[in-house]
Order: structure tokens, then sequence, then C-alpha cells
């Protein structure tokens, strides 16, 4: 292991002076800890400095010389951006030089003759450490891809300048790319940190023209602490058109939240808050723009509560599994076929929260396994208590989120289940989001080819939502294809959507699937998907999420279609 000394002795000092016994002296007092070369006057120095530029600690520069002085050689320096980082220390005996020395930019000054030896090696050490320090510092401060602030350095000095410059109403701006991940699976890391540094870049360029900093705080998350801009909507669109030309060819995607100056909230709420904002439109590509608001402020504290609620709410068994039907319509009448599990939260002072609310909430942050592992055991309950009461088998549908697919004992869960209330495996059939098909498809893949080996049907849910692709559905292990929708709504008045409903129905035909369309309302719909040969719908055509009870209700009307 080097010693202290042994490291200082790697350190090389070049000394500049004219005066031979001026070299000779600083040498003899400096060459004990450093290595030691030298220039005679201002032109051999820079040359020095060049060849010597990666290694060199500090420079001892004479200021008065023939050819080039002192002064012309921090010209130079300065000049140039990596000669700048190295620290130099003038030599003189004039002080009336030591103040223009000190302004352009030399870091200490030794007054001639050198008669206090420790007093000048001492200068030396500091100055060295002092700048060494400065370039650690340097070398932290700032986002290696982006260029710009990294995420501590960039807090400290929004802090100082909140702080100090209330006067600049300073706005927190968070920039994020849209599915980052995917550009990162599908171009590569080289590729996607062109796309940073690019953005980082764009930033910066408006910085010039703005007050403010900015950092690289995420992966694909950049923050900016910058004076109130009049249109952000503006400050948007510049990025994203900055990135539309650079890449022509690849759909990148931005989303902004801003959190106006506020008196009384600091840097790290205000960007808390235009984090919150710009979540709030992910995936929203049509208003990829979002302004923090009292309603944002209003929703953030009652995710807050939901979230401090849940483990009571669990204990004190406020979440209700509620069954839409579905019904197939490929007879006539229509016949209950099966049904859809679907969790409601009904809180003893918030009243019936929506799902809508909540579950988005959950699957955020993960706690959505909670909640479905009550879903999936009230429901396995439910299909035994109706077996045993009417000596009927509705199967049922049950969501399994994105959180809960890759957990290590899922399959054991779902079996337990079933063994445990006495059920067949076809009873409880396992709903996946479409989503989830483009998130590690090989580790799906073989968990639901897994659970299918087994007897448990899978369905393919919100099929068209935005992700799908025809040959991910030839290649995934699926029994039902759900349409999402927003297929639906507009089958009546839509020709392109109706003929759309027809080309899917075709491919599930072809490849075997069954289909079920859901949020059919009308007639109308219902006679379109009828004849299209759709399997089964549900939706308020038929009936809205019931209680297991009133459910209970359609269990026997269908038993006595069956009677007569």
């Amino acid at each position: 292991m080097l010693k202290s000394k042994q490291i200082q002795r790697l350190r090389k000092v070049l000394v500049v002076d004219d005066q031979e016994i001026n070299r000779d002296v600083l040498g003899m007092i400096l060459e004990e800890q450093y290595e030691v070369i030298y220039a005679c006057n201002g032109k051999e120095a820079v040359e020095q400095i060049k060849n010597n530029i990666s290694n060199l600690s500090i420079i001892m520069l004479d200021l008065i010389m023939p050819e080039m002085d002192g002064f012309q050689v921090l010209d130079v320096i300065n000049s140039d951006e990596q000669m700048k980082k190295i620290p130099v220390i003038v030599l003189t005996s004039e002080k009336s030089a030591e103040l223009l020395a000190l302004q352009k930019g030399a870091a200490d000054f030794i007054t001639k003759p050198f008669d206090m030896h420790e007093v000048i090696l001492a200068r030396v050490s500091r100055i060295i450490e002092l700048c060494e320090g400065r370039e650690l510092i340097l070398s932290a401060e700032r986002d290696k891809i982006s260029n710009l602030y990294s995420q501590n350095f960039f807090y400290v000095y929004a802090q100082r300048l909140y702080t100090l410059h209330k006067n600049l109403n300073l706005d927190a701006v968070v920039l994020n790319i849209e599915q980052f991940h995917s550009l990162n699976a599908t171009n590569g890391r080289e590729f996607c940190d062109g796309i940073l540094a690019f953005v980082g870049n764009e930033i910066n360029s408006f910085l010039q023209e703005s007050e403010g900093i900015a950092s690289r705080s995420d992966a694909d998350r950049f923050d900016i602490y910058c004076v109130h801009q009049p249109d952000y909507k503006q400050l948007l669109e510049r990025f994203q058109s900055a990135l539309n030309k650079q890449y022509p060819r690849i759909n990148i995607h931005l989303r902004m939240g801003v959190n106006m100056a506020q008196e009384g909230v600091e840097p790290f709420q205000q960007f808390d808050r235009a984090r919150t904002a710009c979540n709030m439109v992910r995936g929203d590509y049509q208003r990829p723009l979002m302004i923090y608001n009292e309603d944002i402020l209003a929703k953030e504290l009652l995710h807050h509560r939901l979230i401090n609620d849940l483990n009571t709410a669990i204990k004190e068994n406020q979440f209700k599994v509620y069954y839409q039907p579905k019904y197939n319509i490929q007879c006539d009448p229509p016949r209950l076929s099966s049904a859809e599990a679907l969790i409601r939260w009904k809180h003893p002072q918030l009243g019936m929260i929506s799902p809508g609310e909540f579950i988005p909430l959950f699957e955020g942050n993960g706690l959505i396994s909670l909640v479905d592992n009550i879903v999936w055991a009230q429901t396995g309950k439910q299909i035994a208590e109706w077996k045993k009461k009417y000596n009927f088998t509705l199967p049922v549908s049950v969501n399994v989120s994105r959180a809960d697919l890759f957990s290590n004992d899922l399959v054991s869960v779902f079996k337990k289940i079933v063994e445990e209330n006495g059920l067949d495996y076809s009873d409880l059939k396992i709903e996946v989001t479409e989503s989830a098909y483009t998130q590690n498809s090989k580790q799906l893949t073989d968990l639901i080819t897994t659970l299918r080996s087994i007897g448990f049907a899978i369905e393919m849910d919100d099929f068209g939502s935005g992700y799908s692709s025809l040959n991910m559905l030839s290649s995934m292990p699926i029994d039902v294809l759900k349409m999402d929708m927003k297929f639906i709504r507009n089958i009546e008045n839509s020709d392109t959507d109706k003929k759309l409903v027809s080309l899917i129905l075709d491919i599930a035909k072809y490849l075997n699937l069954l289909v079920v369309a859901e949020g059919v309302e009308t007639t109308g719909q219902l006679d379109i998907l009828k004849e299209g040969k759709c399997d089964l719908v549900q939706g308020y055509y038929f009936s809205k999420p019931l209680p297991a009870e009133e459910f209970e209700q359609l269990i026997e009307k269908e038993l006595s279609i069956k009677r007569d």
C-alpha cells in the first residue's frame, strides 16, 4: 500500500523561472516530496504544460521573464479548459503584480527571495489538496451522460437559490421520457444514453436563455428549477420538436409536470409535487403536460390516506368482491355463462371508493398484491358456496396484477385456493392485462404455460388498449381474448370500429380463442357482436357488478330457465 509521502511523490510540479538559481532553490525545496520539472521561459513553460497536462499537479510561475512573461502564460492557461484545471502559484518580488496575477486566475503567490522553505511547502501542499478536492467535487457534481447536475448537488444548489434569491420566482419542472425502459430494451443502452445526452443539451440551451439549474435525477427523469415561464406547453413542445427532429424514425414521447413557485414551499416539496403532476399524465400522449393545482393536492392527500388506511381496511373486511356476469350470446335467450370478480372498498368515513381511485394507486406502489389476494380468496369461497347452495358451478375470472405475476408462490397460491374450496381448476379463471405481456414476456409465458398445464384458463384482459400485436397473440398461450370496451363504444356509429371488431373476432376464431366483449350497453352493440360470432358479453346491458347476495338473483333466474 502506498504511504502518504509516496503518493505525494507521484505529484508533478512545474517550476518556471528564467533565473537558474531560483529554479535550483525551488527544486531543492520541492524535490524531496514531489517530482519536479523545469522551464526557463514562458514559451518553454507552455510546451511543458501541454506535454504533462494529464499529470501536472501545480505550476510555480515567475512573472517577469523574457520572450513570454508570466502574465502571458496565465492568458494561455485561461484560454484552455484542460490547462485551467491546473493551479498556479506566481513567484514575484513585485507587490503590485500580485493583484493582477490573482485576477488572471493564479491560486496564490510566493514572494522572492525564497527564504521560508516550510511556508513554501505548506502553500504548495495546500493548493494541490484544494484543487484535487475541487476536482473530486466537480466529478461528482455533474451527471456524466447529460452534463446536468447530479441529484444531490442539484438539491443543495436549488435550496441555495431558493434561500438567497426569493425574487427569482422559481418553478419546479419535471421532464420524463415515456416508456424509457422499452426504448432501452429495443435500442440498447448506448443509443439511449445518446437520447439522455441530447435532452440534457436541449435543457442546457434553454437555461442559457433563462435563469435556473437542472439535473438528471433518475434514469429518464430531468428536474429543472427555472424562473417562471409564461407558457410551459410551448416549452414542452420545444423539447419534443427537437427530439422528433433528431430521431425521426423513433417515437420518443416526453411528459412534463410543473409546480409553480409558492411562498413557503421549498424546492424539495416543489419537485415532489411536480413529479406527482408528471406521473398523472403517464401514457397520455394527447395531454402530456400537467400543472400542479389544488385538485391534485386534494387527490394526493386522499392517496396518502388510502395508503395509510389499507391495513385497517384489510383487518376490518372493508373490501368486498362484486361480480359482473358474462353471458353467452350465441344462444337464444343469452345464458349466464361465467362472471368476473371485481373489488370494491366501502370506507367507514369516505364511503364507497371507486376502484379507479385505489387500484392504480396500489399498482404503482406494489400494495395491489394485498388487495388481489383478498379477491382471490373471497372468490374461491363464493364459487364453492354457490356450488353447494345451487348445485350449480359458475366459473369466475379474477384479475392478476403485474405486481403479482412474478411472485414465486403465485402458482401455489392459486392451487391452494382451488384445493381448500373443493373446486375444479376450470372454476377459477385468471385474467392478465394485455400490457403485462410486453414486459418480460419469456418469464410470463413460462408462468402462464405452467398455470394452463395445471388446468387454469387464461384470459388476456383489455386487448387493444395500446400494446398488443398480432404476433403476440399468436405466440402467447391464452384461452380467452377480452376486447377492451373502447372497441365496443362506437361500433353502432363508426364503420371503422365495426370492421375492426369484426377483424378481431375473425382472428380469434382462427386462433381458436373465445372472445369476451366488455362494456356492452345497448341492443345495437349486442346485435352487431352476435352477428360477428362473439362468444360472451359483459356490461351494463345485462348487469352492473353486483354483491354476491344480489348476484344470486341472476343465478336463480338462470336455473329457472333451465328448469323450464
